[in-house]
């Protein structure tokens, strides 16, 4: 109770005369102090993205709004409101560079979340070219005897037919299973391996997918936020998100490993110790979370 008490003052009172005395002493508005004082990334990002949706600004609110085509004209209007000079072209470039990340996450949900809402449709040729693709990249030298068939369990999957299995994530764990095989082959197949290990062995492709939800809430609730501003310069794409994707894997494999569970039937307990594990990361304001990153002596 004290602790709300103590923001709700800070926030409609105290910030505004902090920043007031602040702007009198460095003669700078909170969003010029910000990117002088932090260098790119998350830590400035998130500033300037608490900054603006705090202000009593109309124009500032709306900023963490603005569409990529809009932010131009949106960075134009900020430092008129702030009355800071156009030809400041250091401010004017830190503000579009932070609005085109603060647009980009907020457009990569969009397509993450029509992607998962695609079902997986038999009828679609695409889609079953890159369910035999996945089959293909994992199982290179053993061909499908048919497209509905046991040997799906082969790779991981609960049944003779994985549509099925993707009814909860959709297309995009589909397509997510098929980017990790494609790009981190190797991987890919060693930890489909692994997954047939006589005591610690566990559904492959089912856990993808169960990963694949792990990927998606972490990007809905903002948590993805601080790697996402640590890794791109500008709009990140849908790129970044399956890149984060093939990290959950690899990372999910040797944690799996490392922790020995007694059974698959405890599954559930240790992919939410998992979840913690990956949060705690994720509150780091300089933390990157990538394959490479990962496998870089």
């Amino acid at each position: 109770m004290l602790v709300y008490f103590w923001g709700f003052l800070y926030s409609n009172y105290f910030r505004f005369w902090l920043k007031w005395i602040l702007r009198l002493l460095t003669r700078k508005c909170e969003l010029q102090r910000v990117f002088d004082g932090s260098g790119a990334g998350a830590r400035r990002t998130l500033s300037i993205e608490h900054s603006l949706e705090s202000s009593k600004n109309k124009v500032l609110r709306n900023a963490v709004h603005a569409e990529e085509a809009e932010v131009e004209k949106c960075v134009r209007d900020v430092m008129k409101e702030k009355k800071i000079e156009q030809k400041d072209t250091g401010f004017k470039t830190n503000l579009h560079i932070t609005l085109l990340q603060i647009s980009g996450y907020k457009r990569l949900y969009l397509n993450v979340e029509n992607l998962r809402k695609v079902p997986y449709d038999s009828d679609n040729e695409e889609h079953e070219e890159q369910l035999i693709e996945l089959w293909n990249l994992l199982m290179p030298h053993e061909n499908l005897k048919a497209r509905i068939t046991k040997q799906w369990c082969d790779i991981g999957f609960q049944g003779d037919d994985p549509k099925t299995d993707f009814r909860g994530m959709g297309l995009l764990g589909l397509v997510n299973l098929v980017y990790f095989s494609k790009h981190y082959t190797d991987e890919a197949r060693q930890i489909l391996s692994r997954s047939n290990h006589p005591k610690l062995g566990y559904s492959y492709a089912i856990v993808g997918i169960n990963l694949t939800e792990m990927a998606y809430s972490l990007l809905k609730n903002g948590a993805l936020k601080s790697h996402l501003y640590n890794m791109v310069s500008g709009l990140p794409q849908m790129e970044h998100f399956h890149q984060f994707y093939c990290y959950l894997v690899y990372e999910f494999d040797k944690f799996w490993f490392e922790e020995e569970p007694e059974s698959i039937m405890h599954f559930n307990q240790y992919r939410e110790k998992f979840h913690e594990k990956i949060k705690g990361l994720l509150l780091d304001c300089d933390v990157i979370l990538t394959l490479q990153n990962t496998k870089t002596p």
